[in-house]
């Protein structure tokens, strides 16, 4: 391997290095606020929410951030416990030079006074301006199998 090439894979691994950092630091201050918003400022969700987003919330969608905001006003009070979380860059030619991270989240929720249940979550958020927004938002409430 030339030295230039060795040169150029190494500048790869550490820019790529960087936008993983990124990402998870990004993912840790984002849940917090998502779900302290959901948990406490439902009326301000559809701030987090692209023009265009879309959410699928347990098989229901909505898309277009006005409805994503009616939507998580008609459910009931709620309580989430973030158990694992996972972030990664997208590093593709679809987002070019955009800022864009999937997160996963899995954990637990209780909906008024309803027993508590497992549920997953992922996001793809991307940059605007010094905001992230949610392109897209894919909840599910997680029923045991044994």
């Amino acid at each position: 391997m030339s030295s230039e090439h060795a040169s150029k894979v190494t500048g790869n691994r550490k820019e790529l290095r960087t936008k993983i950092d990124t990402a998870c630091r990004t993912a840790e201050e984002f849940t917090k606020l998502y779900y302290d918003s959901v948990d406490k400022k439902r009326h301000q969700m559809s701030k987090l929410y692209m023009d265009n987003g879309l959410l699928v919330w347990n098989g229901n969608g909505a898309n277009g951030k006005d409805n994503i905001q009616k939507y998580f006003q008609e459910l009931p009070r709620s309580e989430h416990v973030m158990n694992t979380l996972d972030a990664q860059p997208i590093i593709d030619d679809a987002v070019s030079s955009q800022l864009t991270f999937i997160i996963q989240v899995s954990g637990t929720v209780r909906f008024q006074d309803n027993p508590t249940k497992p549920f997953q979550q992922t996001f793809m958020i991307t940059a605007q301006g010094d905001k992230w927004k949610i392109a897209s938002d894919c909840f599910r409430l997680q029923d045991a199998i044994f």
